[in-house]
């Protein structure tokens, strides 16, 4: 089957950005080279639906260096490099993705990596895993598992899981340690507002933040703006996580409330129509929208063009949006991840490890899949302790780190045996 990319004569470009993420994460580095020898993938089909960056390019070239036949796709239409796609094909993988793909293009991307039949799937946001339960049940019996990379995909997962309609064992990458303790809050954290900073060229010092969410990621988001000199608000459902926002610091309140004191928004729920009409109506003069949770219904960008009397770009990336009351409200990658649409995503020091959880998990899924359950309702897995103990190992020995063991005697102490 034929690649399906942009222009194949930015694989240089792409190659350039690949080897820079390679010499940044020993990580991998390490397994790319284990995989060379043990070969764990030979000869199955591996159906990878990430953020088509540098970071998830170097994560195909591990995977195919383990024997995998690797058949990529992006997971969002807005953060697929082109560049990068032309040089994972230069290097012999099977890429369907573009920048700027329209929703029909993206469904038959994703269908072209479904059709091949996978062995083993790993997702981000759970588009693969859904069209595979609604369209391609036939294909069902010949996975052996998958990895779902997201808080949301999660969600989705979970959801068919108790259902008992998931059909195939998934691992919970999201919810490994090493994954959102890190990924979650200082990639995204960074990430975000590196994102909303090149493409907006303004100051957030002495702007007030509105984040809405208080998750790790929202965490994430919150101690960045803070250390960048804004006050921040936090908006939020649950009351824990909102006492935790008042403890570290930050006002809370109703997005109601907080919607005409924002200068810049940032939603990070992983929930639709967090930021609706209303909202709109009351923010001040140019304040700045945008999204970090995976989907495009946090913030209601369809609702605004409803209530919009013009619409124009204002810059790279960026939309304005002015209001009957004179207003003008701006949206920044059409309302789809910011830190990806509108930057090259978590730092590649970040994504080594959630990465090095993903290629574990897939490698796990393979050895164990003749005892993982396959039992209805019971098809999430959260990834082993040991698998995420060993990537913290590891990881700290590259930082040249090393800490205490517990004596025979301490360990009798802590856990009686």
């Amino acid at each position: 089957m034929a690649s399906e990319i942009r222009n194949p004569e930015l694989w240089q470009d792409g190659r350039l950005k690949i080897e820079w993420v390679r010499h940044h994460m020993p990580l991998l580095n390490s397994l790319e080279e284990e995989f060379a020898r043990t070969l764990p993938f030979k000869g199955l089909k591996v159906a990878l639906s990430v953020h088509l960056e540098a970071k998830t390019a170097y994560l195909c070239e591990v995977l195919a260096a383990g024997g995998a036949q690797m058949y990529v796709t992006g997971s969002n239409p807005l953060s697929t490099q082109d560049d990068v796609a032309a040089a994972l094909v230069e290097a012999g993988l099977n890429v369907f993705a573009w920048y700027g793909a329209t929703a029909q293009e993206y469904e038959s991307h994703i269908r072209k990596v479904l059709e091949i039949g996978p062995d083993i799937i790993i997702d981000d946001g759970g588009d693969l895993v859904n069209l595979m339960h609604t369209e391609y049940r036939h294909l069902i019996p010949n996975v052996i598992g998958g990895c779902e990379e997201t808080t949301t995909g999660i969600l989705r997962l979970v959801t068919l899981n108790k259902a008992g309609e998931l059909k195939f064992p998934m691992m919970l990458v999201n919810n490994a340690d090493c994954k959102h303790l890190f990924d979650n809050r200082y990639g995204t954290g960074q990430s975000v507002w590196d994102g909303i900073n090149r493409t907006t060229n303004l100051i957030v010092a002495g702007k007030t933040v509105v984040v809405a969410g208080y998750g790790w990621c929202g965490k994430g988001v919150a101690m960045r703006a803070k250390g960048l000199g804004a006050e921040v608000i936090v908006t939020e459902v649950d009351p824990i996580k909102a006492m935790e926002a008042v403890m570290d610091g930050f006002k809370v309140m109703k997005m109601a409330q907080a919607a005409p004191l924002g200068d810049f928004f940032v939603t990070v729920t992983g929930c639709d129509g967090v930021i609706v009409k209303e909202h709109f109506l009351s923010m001040k003069d140019g304040a700045i929208c945008c999204n970090a949770g995976h989907f495009d219904c946090e913030v209601d960008v369809a609702g605004l063009a409803e209530i919009a009397e013009e619409i124009s770009p204002a810059r790279k990336n960026i939309t304005g949006y002015k209001l009957a009351n004179g207003r003008k409200v701006y949206i920044i990658a059409e309302g789809r991840l910011v830190n990806l649409a509108a930057g090259d995503g978590h730092p590649a020091e970040i994504m080594d490890m959630s990465f090095a959880i993903q290629a574990l998990s897939a490698k796990y899924l393979v050895e164990h899949r003749d005892s993982i359950s396959r039992e209805s309702g019971k098809m999430v897995h959260d990834v082993p302790l040991e698998i995420d103990r060993e990537v913290a190992r590891r990881k700290l020995a590259f930082w040249g780190c090393e800490i205490d063991t517990l004596t025979p005697e301490q360990h009798a102490y802590l856990f009686g045996e």
